[in-house]
């Protein structure tokens, strides 16, 4: 996984509404780009819900907030329209940026071993360098941490 200082993979995804998105769109402004396993399961819908209670609170701080993971365009639109996500969905079934921040890993679940997503969050300054890293977040505590993270300035 990558450490706070060094320099953020520009990537170029489609969003839910098929527009290619680059990292490098939002320089000049702080970036939470958060990396979670699957759409409508549990711990994705409660941590994107509380990243869309939050938004506009990061909007206040111009801070983008962006997710990402393997699911399909389709799939984004769904999820953005069920819970009214108002923030930016990327598609990566080729795992590139999923890959480039190290967040594809092995993971153990009821003892089996697999490889996907480990949810984690990287906050990136407005010239594109990683400010903070959050591995193994936690869905329900995720937005909040980040904005008491901004208002401490820390």
């Amino acid at each position: 996984m990558l450490e706070a200082g060094k320099k953020a993979p520009e990537f170029a995804l489609p969003d839910k509404d098929g527009n290619t998105v680059r990292l490098s769109d939002y320089l000049g402004r702080k970036v939470v780009l958060y990396f979670y396993p699957k759409d409508n399961t549990p711990g994705c819908t409660r941590q994107a819900c509380a990243f869309a209670g939050a938004y506009a609170a990061f909007r206040d701080r111009n801070v983008a907030v962006i997710g990402v993971s393997k699911d399909s365009v389709a799939s984004h639109v769904k999820f953005a329209e069920k819970y009214d996500l108002p923030f930016v969905l990327l598609s990566d079934p080729e795992r590139q940026a999923i890959e480039a921040y190290g967040v594809w890993q092995e993971k153990k679940n009821y003892g089996k071993v697999s490889m996907g997503v480990v949810r984690s969050t990287f906050l990136i300054d407005e010239n594109g360098i990683i400010e903070k890293v959050m591995p193994k977040v936690k869905p329900d505590t995720n937005a909040a941490e980040i904005l008491a993270y901004l208002a401490n300035g820390k």
